[in-house]
């Protein structure tokens, strides 16, 4: 106890001995001292210790308060007593009986197709990845076709058929995909087809030439953060119809967090399929894919053997701790005013924000749509990747670490999140905070 040092935000060179041996620690036995993709430079990183609200603590006892949330996962913050309790109800009976029938998924089952327009079948999953994965067998399995079409700048996973023209460093010659990582063999690369996102009238060139080959179109409809320009979910719905292609909305980032119905709702499209993670459970390993009952009965376990049967199976899909993690998100997240509370204080944030910038003369735009925001060195709100591109981003990674260590954290280059338990004290202690970043920010 005696290495934990005074706990204010971000960390200010208060590093204990103990955080300092855990470094070396990650750094000796994982790839880069990394527990996944991404990893923060070494005069801003931490090890985390434990969070509570909308706030966390390192190691070393310095606070910060996350906008990052576990990559949006925790909407409703940091230990939830409600997800906490349920969770801990659930232990005590059993946390896993193989993907086979229990009653916590049962009724998690049971509100989602209630909520969900498109949910006439749901299966659970455990990521947002395999989510999307098994929505794109399910599509070519019905449709005898082989080919998907996603958007330039879409995240849909880590998957071989995702981690195409997810983040390339140039716009390419629609619609051939760029691979963001080695070990994507040709033929696989060869499946995809990639299109503007927003621009309506290139995505049906596309379609309309590849119409004989293409399963289903998988959509972003808050592509990253960028929102979708008024006709565009529209006209994707109707262009997809008319080709007879699948429409699969990949609502793992908007599920949940723009009403119970997610963004079927908020823009009225009901996809083919639809694809979820995250909000769904608050921090526990679950997913979903949900949509037309016919589509989604071909991974019905008792044709198996049949022609036309799609496997769909993990070992730890509708597993009870996570059921049990997504009712009492759904149940919480039900009561009156919740929405109306979060997205208000993230509109608040956001015009503070701006004004922040404003005053130091930093060509720094603030955007964002419900509990989203997001930040570039740009003039004008991104409707496109080539936007994205376009923006300042050297700029903004420099930011963007300085924000960190001024115990602001945001996962660098991409979307921040408000939570339903972020408070006004949290705002408030935002806005110096921000302050000091731009002033050191300018000093280099």
């Amino acid at each position: 106890m005696s290495e934990i040092l005074h706990a204010s935000l971000g960390r200010h060179g208060r590093l204990s001995d103990a955080e300092r041996r855990q470094f070396a620690l990650a750094q000796r036995l994982l790839p880069g001292g990394a527990l996944g993709g991404n990893a923060l430079p070494d005069d801003a990183k931490f090890v985390f210790s434990h969070g509570a609200g909308g706030r966390f603590w390192d190691t070393s006892g310095n606070e910060y308060i996350d906008y990052c949330l576990g990559s949006g996962s925790l909407f409703l913050g940091h230990a939830h007593p409600a997800i906490v309790r349920a969770v801990a109800e659930q232990a005590v009976k059993g946390t896993h009986f193989f993907a086979y029938l229990n009653e916590a998924s049962l009724r998690l089952a049971e509100m989602f197709c209630k909520l969900v327009p498109c949910a006439e079948r749901v299966r659970f999953t455990t990521s947002g990845s395999d989510s999307t994965f098994h929505a794109m067998r399910l599509a070519r399995a019905f449709t005898g076709r082989k080919k998907i079409l996603k958007f330039e700048g879409a995240y849909h996973g880590v998957h071989d058929y995702a981690q195409l023209s997810t983040a390339p460093k140039k716009t390419a010659a629609f619609p051939q995909p760029q691979p963001d990582t080695a070990g994507i063999p040709q033929e696989v690369q060869d499946l995809m087809l990639v299109a503007p996102f927003n621009d309506l009238e290139e995505t049906r060139r596309i379609v309309a030439r590849h119409a004989g080959e293409l399963a289903a179109v998988i959509v972003e409809p808050i592509q990253r953060i960028i929102m979708p320009k008024p006709g565009f979910l529209e006209g994707l719905r109707e262009l997809t119809q008319s080709h007879d292609v699948l429409l699969i909305l990949d609502e793992v980032v908007t599920g949940f967090r723009y009403g119970l119905g997610g963004a079927q709702a908020l823009f009225g499209i009901k996809p083919d399929l639809a694809t979820y993670g995250k909000i769904i459970g608050s921090g526990l390993p679950v997913g979903a894919v949900a949509g037309r009952a016919d589509i989604m009965d071909q991974a019905n376990p008792s044709n198996k053997g049949k022609p036309g049967y799609v496997y769909q199976n993990g070992t730890l899909q509708g597993h009870c701790l996570g059921a049990a993690a997504g009712i009492a998100a759904i149940e919480t997240l039900s009561a009156a005013g919740v929405y109306e509370r979060v997205n208000g204080l993230a509109a608040d944030l956001r015009r503070a924000l701006q004004q922040i910038f404003d005053r130091h003369g930093m060509r720094v735009l603030v955007f964002g749509y419900g509990s989203m925001w997001h930040m570039l060195f740009t003039d004008r709100e991104p409707t496109s990747y080539a936007d994205v591109l376009a923006a300042d981003s050297g700029s903004l990674l420099r930011l963007e670490r300085e924000l960190i260590r001024q115990g602001l954290f945001v996962l660098p280059g991409n979307r921040r999140f408000v939570s339903i338990a972020h408070t006004e004290r949290d705002l408030e202690d935002t806005l110096p905070a921000i302050d000091e970043a731009c002033r050191e920010f300018l000093k280099t």
